[in-house]
């Protein structure tokens, strides 16, 4: 029983000699090509811009309201004859003016409606790219965090393999307890179990980025 408490205090100093920090493992170059591929992949941000455009043109529509009581019309009289039944004084061009007053009373406040609602759109797409970066950089942790749960339960499994075969062997030659010899077991089992998990948090956490990236995480070069 001596023996195994030794060994597992070994074992537990191993696992924490071998993650001691995550920071190495990240990549600040590989996060910030994670970012340019959410703001150009990820659906909402093409609909925020497509809104931008929309706000951008209504905004030039109101300008364009100004010259709606123009008319530009061309008369032509062909070999200087008349006609009776449609007589015109002259051929050429000709400008009419037909407006209402208060059409042209309200197409400031239209364009400055228009131009205040571009303002909120720009908003909203700004708004909504710092909610973005924020949530890429919370999954890109998070993925390097599940990442170096996997390297732990990797290496800790390999060395508790390596305790029970030992174990195994010295309870062959009774120099331990069956009891001694089922806790190495448990002990394996219970380590195997946190690797199973600890691939699916990774799994599921790489899964989570590519949600925002449109993009594999090994296409992204």
């Amino acid at each position: 029983m001596l023996l195994l408490s030794a060994s597992l205090i070994v074992f537990s100093s191993t696992k924490a000699k071998a993650q001691e920090s995550m920071v190495p493992d990240i990549s600040y170059l590989f996060l910030e090509k994670l970012l340019a591929n959410a703001k150009e992949n990820y659906p909402l941000v093409k609909q925020n811009k497509l809104r931008e455009d929309i706000a951008s043109l209504q905004v030039r529509n109101n300008q364009l309201d100004w010259l709606s009581p123009f008319n530009l019309i061309y008369f032509s009289q062909p070999n200087n004859g008349v006609n009776l039944s449609n007589p015109q004084l002259f051929s050429g061009f000709q400008v009419a003016l037909n407006f209402n007053i208060g059409d042209l009373a309200q197409n400031p406040n239209n364009v400055r409606i228009a131009r205040k609602q571009l303002d909120v759109s720009k908003q909203v797409s700004a708004q909504f790219d710092n909610n973005l970066e924020m949530e890429v950089k919370k999954r890109y942790f998070t993925y390097i965090q599940q990442l170096n749960n996997v390297k732990l339960f990797t290496k800790s499994l390999q060395d508790s393999q390596g305790l029970l075969n030992d174990l195994k062997v010295r309870y062959e030659r009774g120099e331990v307890t069956f009891q001694n010899y089922s806790e190495g077991l448990i002990s394996f089992s219970t380590i195997s179990q946190s690797k199973i998990e600890s691939e699916a948090g990774l799994l599921t956490a790489k899964a989570a980025i590519e949600e925002l990236t449109v993009t594999k995480l090994e296409d992204i070069k």
